[in-house]
């Protein structure tokens, strides 16, 4: 039986694939085997000795000790493109509303609300304070091009727009559901001078923090309009007010707001919207479940931020399945095979990846092994955590 520690809301249906015969599901469970959470800070939570994943319900894991993690062996999950429609949807509105001015006029015509008879000869008289440019024909620049940024810029091709992505480390994945319409910028300089709109699409990372900083926004086009739907600090938000208030930034619209953002002319800030649709958090729910019963019961890896992806299909002659995170270091695979090889034992099959500093191997054995070879097995340097599942 394995025990799931649930915090925040997590979507039934993401609950649901979790059989009551082999899952205990509870917010007070201890011990866990496993943990689903959304936005629960966990940097300062004592990790208990029995856990083995943590899946997040959402993208990000900046709330989660990643490396520190991976070093026990826990495996974090993420669940990458499963709202990235509702934050696309997000975006194109975000866009439009940079352009038509529909807040400003929103507020202006609530703020007639005493004029009686004469509200609508004010709102034809002064409508033309509102006015703002379509988007048929503009030039559109994706920094990003993942599961949100391919979805923004197909869609924004589709009504009209003219847009160029760039990323250096595009996904074959990506690359395959791009349209034939986009064209790819070979520098982010040459996306930033020819874009009347910029839409950001990258992960935060130490070499993208405050990627949208002064020098950056001197190589835009005068007056472009500015979107960041991915995460607050990819924009110096001091280099964009000065930007804004000397016109070289017309709009800023941001999923992010903070105190220095707030009040300011021509900054459009949303209370972190993007994923906010019931079928987004229906998707993550279901990835993340999927994603931790996958590892649990077979020891596959999909969508870890911490650990390569390393999936086998189970097979029907198989014995026993041993997982193995380890270090990514020379001549790891060959010990464990020699150790097996030493107590006669065949491997009916094998897989091994790595990511960065961290290893994971899947072996199939065609006989179940003694405790005393698993221990040998977990002793060999390098070996973080050892499973027989």
């Amino acid at each position: 039986m394995y025990k799931i520690k649930v915090f925040n809301n997590i979507s039934e249906k993401g609950l649901n694939l979790l059989p009551e015969n082999l899952y205990e599901v509870s917010a007070d469970i201890g011990d866990p085997h496993g943990i689903l959470l959304r936005s629960y800070n966990m940097h300062d939570m004592d990790v208990p000795d029995s856990l083995l994943a943590v899946a997040r319900a959402g993208a990000g894991v900046n709330n989660i000790p990643i490396d520190k993690y991976a070093e026990k062996g826990i495996v974090v999950f993420n669940t990458p493109g499963a709202n990235a429609n509702a934050v696309k949807e997000l975006v194109l509105t975000g866009i439009l509303l940079s352009s038509r001015r529909v807040i400003e006029g929103i507020h202006w015509v609530n703020s007639l609300k005493d004029n009686g008879a004469n509200v609508t000869a004010l709102v034809e008289k002064k409508k033309s304070n509102f006015a703002g440019p379509e988007i048929k024909g503009k030039k559109l620049g994706v920094i990003g091009l993942g599961a949100i940024g391919v979805m923004v810029a197909n869609d924004a091709h589709a009504i009209g727009m003219e847009v160029t992505g760039y990323d250096p480390f595009i996904s074959v994945r990506s690359a395959w559901k791009l349209s034939r319409g986009i064209h790819r910028a070979e520098t982010l300089d040459e996306l930033l001078a020819d874009s009347d709109y910029i839409s950001i699409h990258v992960p935060l990372v130490e070499q993208t923090r405050d990627m949208i900083n002064e020098e950056a926004i001197s190589k835009m086009k005068r007056g472009v309009r500015l979107l960041n739907f991915s995460r607050g600090q990819l924009v110096n938000d001091q280099d964009l007010v000065k930007a804004l208030e000397d016109g070289q930034v017309s709009k800023y619209v941001t999923d992010f707001p903070n105190q220095e953002l707030l009040g300011i002319e021509n900054v459009i800030a949303i209370p972190h919207l993007g994923a906010s649709t019931p079928e987004s958090e229906e998707n993550c729910a279901y990835m993340a479940v999927s994603e931790l019963r996958n590892y649990l019961e077979f020891g596959n890896i999909r969508n870890s931020v911490n650990f390569p992806e390393c999936e086998l299909p189970p097979s029907p002659d198989t014995a026993q399945r041993i997982t193995i995170a380890h270090k990514n270091v020379p001549n790891m695979v060959g010990q464990i095979a020699s150790c097996l090889a030493t107590e006669h034992i065949n491997i009916n099959n094998m897989i091994n990846k790595s990511k960065g500093n961290y290893a994971y191997t899947i072996i199939d054995l065609e006989t179940k092994v003694k405790d005393e070879i698993l221990n040998q097995l977990s002793k060999i340097a390098g070996v973080i955590k050892l499973r027989a599942i």
